[in-house]
């Protein structure tokens, strides 16, 4: 399924029924007074989250939205029927702005979060209302007022508790597909992930957990470069960040990598770097005990939390999943 996290669409309250001009026409009832019924209210649109949807492909085929139109009256003092709301579905971490100023009108994170977006147009009168002791017979009714509309723009920030950050080719898909049970492409060269994974990392004693994987940050991402600041906004609502580093490349160039993730996040909102952070070496297959003991001490010597693994053939896997349950149970954190 394709993963779409922007996209921009028009909603519209229907309008309101317009009010009736009528009068009693009865045998044997003189002075039949008036009996115009008032205009059913358009129906309005709301904005819903339903939680079992992660991404805005639905926007992709669909980007009018528009509620129903109330009914006119009618004589006899019949008033039309409201219109039926429109209700738009979209996923869990969408934002809502107008289209036109760009300002931000709701975030609706949890499940069953509605905003109204489009109020309906109200009913006009029907003769009827306007009936007084000076004017018995009024031929005066109101037109519906129209619903009111307008261009909104959606973004998606997806809810996750842990984000997988790294460079391209670092292994990041591979090791989701361990920690969970997503089933990311994996290939041996760069860019392979081009729209944010999700995964549920399970623990045996505590409450799941959500994992994203990020696709592939490279130096400028915070300016668009790559695939840019797109994809770092996924990692503003995780709150543990795991960096994983390419251990093969050899000590300097992965201390350097992680600086690249480091300035990129700093870059991009700064906050970023306030969150837990551990450092996954990954691919320790591919070197020797030597050369990871001085990359584990390089990282711990910046203060860091380090795991080593590898995501190809499994270990270590076993240890960060223990470690990742210990972290959520001590902090009790979730992703806001």
């Amino acid at each position: 399924m394709s993963f779409i996290d922007e996209a921009k669409f028009f909603v519209k309250g229907g309008d309101g029924g317009n009010g009736c001009v009528s009068f009693r026409r009865e045998k044997f009832v003189p002075r039949g007074g008036p009996n115009g019924g008032d205009g059913g209210h358009g129906g309005s649109v709301y904005i819903e989250v339903d939680a079992q949807m992660i991404s805005l492909i639905d926007f992709r085929y669909r980007s009018h939205f528009k509620a129903e139109r109330g009914g006119n009256g009618g004589g006899k003092d019949m008033h039309g029927r409201n219109g039926r709301d429109c209700i738009v579905k979209v996923p869990p971490g969408s934002i809502i702005r107008d289209a036109e100023t760009g300002e931000v009108l709701v975030d609706l994170t949890g499940a069953g979060d509605s905003f109204l977006a489009a109020r309906g147009g109200k009913g006009g009168l029907g003769n009827a209302r306007f009936a007084s002791s000076t004017n018995r017979a009024p031929r005066k009714a109101t037109p519906g007022r129209p619903g009111q509309e307008l261009w909104l723009k959606i973004e998606l920030k997806l809810l996750a508790d842990v984000g997988l950050i790294g460079l391209p080719n670092a292994g990041k898909s591979t090791l989701l597909s361990r920690l969970s049970a997503a089933n990311p492409k994996v290939a041996p060269y760069p860019f392979t992930t081009l729209k944010p994974q999700l995964g549920v990392l399970q623990f045996e004693y505590s409450s799941p957990c959500i994992i994203a994987d990020i696709p592939g940050l490279i130096e400028g991402a915070h300016k668009g470069v790559g695939l840019g600041h797109r994809f770092l906004k996924h990692v503003e609502r995780t709150s543990i960040l795991l960096h994983v580093i390419d251990a093969a490349t050899g000590n300097d160039q992965a201390l350097e990598d992680f600086r690249v993730l480091e300035r990129e996040l700093a870059a991009y909102k700064s906050e970023l770097l306030g969150r837990r952070h551990v450092i996954i070496l990954n691919k320790i297959d591919l070197i020797d005990q030597d050369r990871l003991l001085e990359l584990r001490n390089l990282f711990k010597a910046e203060g860091l939390e380090v795991f080593a693994i590898s995501a190809q053939t499994g270990e270590g896997i076993g240890g960060l999943k223990k470690r990742l349950a210990v972290i959520f149970d001590d902090s009790g954190e979730q992703a806001q």
